[in-house]
This record gives C-alpha cells, structure tokens and sequence, in this order.
C-alpha cells in the first residue's frame, strides 16, 4: 500500500513547481534595477536604484503628491480602456518625441507649448550634453531644440527600446488644451520674427481659408487670425494632406498615452512641483534645478477665452471634438467659455 505515499510525494512535487513558477512571475513584475547605464544589477556591485524602483517601492512612505500622480495614472488608463477601440503596436515613429537619459534612467516625451525647452535644458544638463552649462537658463532656447544634443527612443533598436520602456521611469508634461492651443498660435503666428512659420503655413491657411486675400498677405502669411486657424485645423483636408505641426498636434497623438505606460503626467498648472517630483525620483534634486517660470505673458484661461469670443459654437464643438481625448486623458473640465455645451 505505497500508492497513498507516492501521491503525496506527486502532491509536494506539483505545489513546489507551483510555488516557483508564481515566485518567477512576482519578480518579473517588479521594476527591473537598473544602473546609471540602464543595464542590471546583480553580481556586479551595489547601485543606486531606479527612478522607477523609487516611485513603485512598497516601502516608501505615502505623500499627498504620489497619491495625486496615483490618481492621474488611474484616471489615464481607465479614459485609456474606455475611449480606445483597438490597441496596436508601437512603431518607431512614435517615438520620436521621447527623449532618453540612460545616465538616470529616464524617458521624457516632450510636448511643445508645455515647457519642453526647459525640460530639454534640464536633460542636456543630467546627460552632460550642455558641456559646461550647468545652469539650464544659460542654454540658449535655440540650442535645446537641435536635433543631436538629445538621443530619441526612435533611434534604438526594437529590444534597446524594450528594455528602456521596461526599466525606465516615463513621463509626460500636459497642459489644458485650449489653453496650449492658444499658446500655439500667439507664438507661431502674431510673433514678427516666426517667418518661418509664416511662410510655411500661414500663407496656406490664408490660401484656403480666408476670402479674398490680398496679395502681401498671400506672400507674407503674417496676419493669420484666430479664427482662420481653427478653421485650418478643423478641416478635414488638413490632415489629409500632412500630419499637424507638433506645436498643435493633439498630447495623444505625439506621447500614446495609451500605448506607453507613463508613470508620472506632469501638469503646467502644477509645473514646479511636479518637475520637483520627477528630479527626487532621478536623485537629481541636488545636481539640478528646474527654472522656475517667470513668464508674465503666459497664456491662461482668461486670455484663451478672449480669442473663442469670436469663434461660432459651430467650430467651438468641431474643435472641441479634435482636441476631446487630451481633455479626457488628463482630466480637463470642458471651457465654461464654450458656447455648444
């Protein structure tokens, strides 16, 4: 009568190989421990720990401001499940906007109109690309934009990205969206000196939208109105025809939210403080400072009502309905200055 006996040895053997095999999926969840290479730690001495093993360890002891990017997180996923017919792959395009610091472990998808110059000067400072800058205001602007001085996702190879989207901790600066279009268009188009912008699209939106231009407008493209540049961007035939500019190019559309897990959105409205918040969790807080904003021509919502003053509730809602799914991601209330609702 052995077989009671050799069950029981069955029994133990399974629940072991169960015990393991949980034991190996409990770790593979965890945040993979990376060093400042991005590489991980084991035998090859101590590290310090990722940005990532800081903001998700257990041991750490609650805030008012992890519960506040908790909530975020959440609300983003759950607009995320419930707006999003169909999931799909990411592709290196995508991740154009992304920008890499091996050295802390970091990914920043950077959005125009949402301080992506001082966030750009603040990461060549952490990466060692501003060479002796070491105050991110000494950057000149021009020189955070060029393309080089920064390394993008988008230029690693498929199992180089994985593993940093793994690894790394992600993050995302948003704004309210009328309030960054706005922004947008003061900057690009009432600015003398963005001919650039001029000429490149304000010469086409007076070409399309505007009756009867005159022939220096059509030549110089300076005098765009507001209003014709919201027609600009509800016409169908925009898109059709090329892609938006990144400056008024939907948080959606430029970071996938929905594709890319980001562990902290960050918000202008609450821009000191979240920047504070990213620079702890990089152990950076010492070796730099996010510059603080002194801007007193900033664009609020006060100063974005006054340019929908004139736009019809007919366009108010089309525009409305092209910018609705940063307005849900990131939880902003509809504009009370909107006349459809």
């Amino acid at each position: 009568m052995r077989k009671p006996k050799i069950n029981r040895m069955i029994l133990g053997m399974c629940l072991g190989c169960f015990i393991m095999v949980i034991f190996y999926f409990h770790s593979n969840l965890k945040p993979a421990s990376t060093d400042v290479s991005g590489r991980s730690s084991g035998s090859h001495g101590k590290s310090r720990r990722s940005p990532l093993q800081t903001l998700y360890d257990s041991d750490q002891l609650e805030s008012a401001v992890q519960s506040l990017h908790q909530g975020r997180r959440e609300l983003m996923e759950e607009a995320c499940r419930s707006y999003t017919r169909k999931r799909r792959v990411l592709i290196p395009e995508d991740l154009k906007h992304v920008i890499v610091d091996d050295q802390h472990g970091l990914l920043y998808c950077y959005v125009p109109k949402v301080a992506c110059t001082n966030w750009k000067r603040v990461l060549m400072v952490l990466t060692g690309a501003a060479g002796p800058h070491q105050d991110p205001l000494s950057i000149p602007a021009n020189e955070a934009h060029v393309a080089g001085n920064l390394h993008t996702l988008s230029e690693y190879s498929p199992s180089q990205i994985n593993r940093r989207l793994r690894s790394y901790l992600k993050f995302v600066f948003v704004r309210e969206p009328f309030e960054r279009l706005v922004s947008a268009y003061r900057n690009k188009f009432t600015r003398s000196y963005n001919t650039a912008f001029h000429k490149r699209y304000g010469t086409k939106i007076i070409r399309q939208h505007r009756p009867d231009p005159q022939a220096e407008a059509l030549e110089n493209g300076s005098d765009v109105s507001f209003e014709e540049f919201v027609y600009y961007l509800v016409d169908p035939a925009t898109q059709r025809e090329e892609p938006f500019n990144e400056h008024w190019e939907r948080v959606h559309s430029l970071c996938h939210p929905c594709l890319i897990h980001y562990d902290v959105v960050g918000k202008y409205e609450t821009l000191e403080q979240d920047s504070r918040y990213v620079l702890q969790l990089a152990g950076a807080e010492g070796h730099v400072n996010f510059p603080a904003s002194s801007k007193s021509t900033r664009t609020t919502g006060d100063m974005a009502a006054q340019f929908f003053r004139n736009i019809s509730p007919f366009y108010q809602k089309k525009l409305f309905n092209l910018y609705r799914m940063d307005f849900l991601l990131f939880n902003y209330s509809t504009p009370e200055y909107l006349k459809f609702t």
